[in-house]
């Protein structure tokens, strides 16, 4: 008769249990899965954003060079003298660089300044995306 009574209470606490054991498979399955997604999702907008900045640089380097080699005036010439050190400074293959935005919006607003300068729009469109960026 005892063992009965142990034999039913175990089966009485797997059937209790088994919600909370359940809710701890769930749990673990949920996160094993929302942890792949978030690499992929993570490694897809650091591809598009990197692509972005890339482009981004490329564009102010070769028209920076491009705007050197045509100008005659002292001020101009210091101007684009100073944006190209800040873009062949930028550390662009560093990921974790902590000051990234922040040297980004500088060298922005450096190019502005240079477009303003020079009479010259500063927005651009890429490709076939018909998105532009403004600096």
């Amino acid at each position: 008769m005892a063992a009965a009574a142990s034999e039913g209470s175990d089966m009485f606490d797997e059937i209790v249990m088994a919600e909370e054991r359940f809710h701890g498979e769930g749990y673990q399955e949920g996160y094993a899965e929302g942890s792949h997604v978030g690499v992929v999702e993570g490694r897809r907008y650091g591809l598009l954003h990197g692509a972005k900045i890339g482009s981004e640089k490329k564009l102010t380097g070769s028209l920076t060079s491009n705007m050197l080699e045509h100008l005659m005036g002292c001020r101009k010439i210091k101007a684009l003298d100073s944006l190209i050190g800040m873009i062949q400074k930028f550390p662009y293959e560093d990921p974790t660089y902590d000051k990234l935005q922040e040297d980004l919006e500088k060298i922005r607003g450096k190019f502005k300044q240079v477009c303003s300068m020079l009479n010259i729009q500063s927005d651009f469109r890429m490709g076939t995306e018909r998105s532009s960026l403004t600096f």
